[in-house]
């Protein structure tokens, strides 16, 4: 399994998110149908950070071998974070079936991420082919 393009794909992913959450937050609100109020203005950016955060782990090890003895905290964390939060989501999916389709997608991202770090977490790193 290619985990560069995995870590890659993750940070990114969290990035986005992240940048999102921390600096339109009120959009979000509005676009969720949800009240802003300072409370939830607040919190919706304090979680943008820890994805902007955890996005910046993902991104400085992409380079790293992952799985098996090496940075399995690194995988045990992003592990830990896709499948709960996948796992969350399928809960909210199977009890109202009408959500919108965008929490359909973040359920297929996240079980995917969540699948690809739970082979990472259990499997030996495969090394880089030399073309020496």
């Amino acid at each position: 399994m290619n985990t560069k393009l995995i870590m890659t794909l993750s940070a990114c992913f969290m990035y986005s998110i992240g940048i999102l959450l921390t600096f339109a937050p009120d959009l979000i609100l509005d676009y969720l149908n949800l009240e802003p109020n300072q409370i939830t203005l607040f919190l919706f950016q304090i979680i943008g950070a820890l994805y902007f955060g955890f996005g910046m782990l993902n991104w400085m090890n992409k380079g790293r071998p992952i799985g098996g003895i090496y940075n399995r905290p690194v995988a045990t964390a992003n592990l830990s974070h896709f499948m709960i939060a996948g796992l969350a989501l399928l809960k909210g999916l199977f009890s109202s079936a009408n959500l919108p389709l965008e929490i359909w997608a973040l359920e297929i991202i996240y079980t995917g991420f969540g699948i690809a770090f739970g082979i990472i977490l259990f499997r030996h790193p495969i090394p880089e082919k030399s073309f020496d």
